[in-house]
Order: structure tokens, then sequence, then C-alpha cells
């Protein structure tokens, strides 16, 4: 058994380029149901499947997005909500920003992010917390991928993200069509098709667009 979270990512993960950014690497899983069972003994997360071990089509999306216009983010600080593996966040430290924090509730994302930074060798500063009812943090650009998965949390992530927007930042969402994503009030700026985990997804490409809260 590993002895440190660290140790349990790498020993269950393969550290390997994402299909839709073959730039970036990631620590990712092979499959959903076994890592599953792991993370409910000493690593268990509160929101399984485990979503760090694996690079979402909302994420992947919007990382793409970033990577292809790095003027979103080049010079400024950004956060990255929801960020799971922390692809996104990787994303907007290899296109230049500042500084990038990189949230997630689950402690094992924040070990997976620092990794996945380490591995692309940018600078992406973890932190586990739940920051949906607070008061928007100054970054300049908001970022959020895959977030929209279920209604409560879709619903907490829009009212943050609008009260962002009010702060005067830039708000980016990547969503390969969610149920509960709310696309009024945003505007399309691209629109991709991306390789899903099909051990998780219900195709194995997903079209997926990049949203700009106005």
């Amino acid at each position: 058994m590993p002895r440190s979270v660290p140790e349990f990512i790498a020993a269950h993960t393969r550290t390997v380029p994402v299909p839709f950014l073959p730039e970036l690497l990631l620590y990712q899983a092979d499959e959903p149901i076994g890592l599953w069972e792991l993370t409910e003994g000493e690593y268990h997360s509160e929101s399984p499947p485990p979503f760090w071990a694996f690079a979402w089509a909302g994420g992947q999306g919007l990382a793409r997005y970033l990577l292809d216009h790095p003027d979103v983010v080049a010079g400024r600080t950004v956060l990255d909500l929801a960020s799971g593996s922390g692809l996104v966040a990787v994303a907007a430290a290899r296109a230049g920003a500042a500084a990038v924090r990189a949230v997630d509730v689950d402690p094992v994302a924040a070990a997976a992010i620092g990794l996945n930074a380490a591995a692309n060798a940018v600078a992406v500063l973890p932190d586990v917390a739940d920051i949906l009812d607070q008061r928007p943090d100054g970054a300049a650009v908001v970022l959020a991928g895959d977030a929209f998965y279920s209604r409560d949390m879709a619903a907490r992530m829009l009212l943050y993200l609008r009260r962002c927007r009010r702060a005067g930042a830039r708000v980016l969402v990547g969503d390969p069509g969610r149920a509960y994503f709310p696309a009024a009030g945003f505007t399309r700026l691209a629109r991709y098709e991306v390789p899903a985990p099909v051990a998780l997804e219900d195709a194995a490409v997903k079209p997926t667009t990049v949203w700009e809260l106005v």
C-alpha cells in the first residue's frame, strides 16, 4: 500500500498525453471502477467517481481554447473551479497566466493537481476548499471545465460565476452538453469534437462548447 496520496495516485494512474491536448501530460486512470473502490477506503473522495483521474470533455475543450488563445489568460491571475485533475489550470499556466489557483473540495484532487503541474513544468497553486458561497477572490479570469454535472452543483456554480462576472472577472466555461448547464446568459466562443473517457461517457467523442458569461 502506498504511504502517501501522491504515491497512491502514481500507483493507479499513468502519465500520458491528454487526447485532445497532446502537448500536455496528465496522470490518468485506465478505468474508473477499481479506482473508485480504492478511494472509498483510505483515500476516500466525497465526489466519486474520482474526477481527478480523468480528462473530462469539458475540461479538455476549455484547456484547448486557452492554449489556442493564450491572450485570454496571459499575464493575468486565474481561478480554476472544481479543478479535478487540474488540466484547465495547467493549460492556463502554460498559456502564460501570472498566477493560477486551482480549487477543489477533494484533497486527493489537490495532490493530483500538484503532480500534473509538475509533470508539465508549470506553477499552479492547489487549494482544497469550497468557495462557491464566498465572495469572488479577485481573479481576473475564472474558469470552470465540466462543472455542471448535477443540479445542486450547477445552481451554486452559476451563482458564484455571476458574482465573479459582476466583480469584473472574465468567466469561461467548458461544457459537453450536460443537462444542467444553463446556456442563457452565455455566448459561444468555440466548439470542439473532444475524445471522452468511454468508461464514463455515453460516447467516445463529445461535442464540447466553450462559453463566456456575459
